[in-house]
């Protein structure tokens, strides 16, 4: 039986859940059903999602479909290049030494912080007056 050429990944950061499917093609990325283009307008955000896929020479090998969720828009971008970054590794697992020194695929713990009571926000105090 042949093995399914789809391989799928999962990333996080913040508040955005990346669903990531690679698949043999030409490099088209679709994010939520449209062209990276169309989804992300700064360029250093397509950057940030293509990292995994240059630093592997793979840009040209895979087609990327994404769904995302959650978050803003660098969230997202970040959540997606950690999803590619851990499908890259089930298409083949010597991508790992390459991706783990470039730090993709190390999950960004960095969450928002709750607020807390008798504060304004997570660290935000009421003002202060002597009299």
């Amino acid at each position: 039986m042949a093995k399914a050429a789809r391989f799928y990944g999962t990333g996080r950061r913040k508040k955005s859940i990346a669903r990531v499917y690679l698949m043999p093609g030409k490099g088209e990325i679709t994010i939520n059903k449209r062209p990276i283009d169309e989804y992300f307008g700064l360029e250093t955000l397509k950057v940030i999602v293509r990292q995994p896929m240059v630093a592997t020479d793979t840009v040209d090998k895979y087609d990327v479909m994404v769904n995302v969720h959650g978050g803003g828009y660098t969230g997202q971008a970040g959540a997606i290049r950690h999803g590619i970054s851990r499908a890259l590794l089930e298409v083949d697992g010597e991508f790992r030494p390459t991706l783990k020194k470039a730090g993709f695929l190390t999950r960004d713990p960095r969450m928002k912080e709750r607020k807390k009571y008798g504060l304004k926000a997570a660290r935000r105090a009421p003002q202060f007056s002597k009299r």
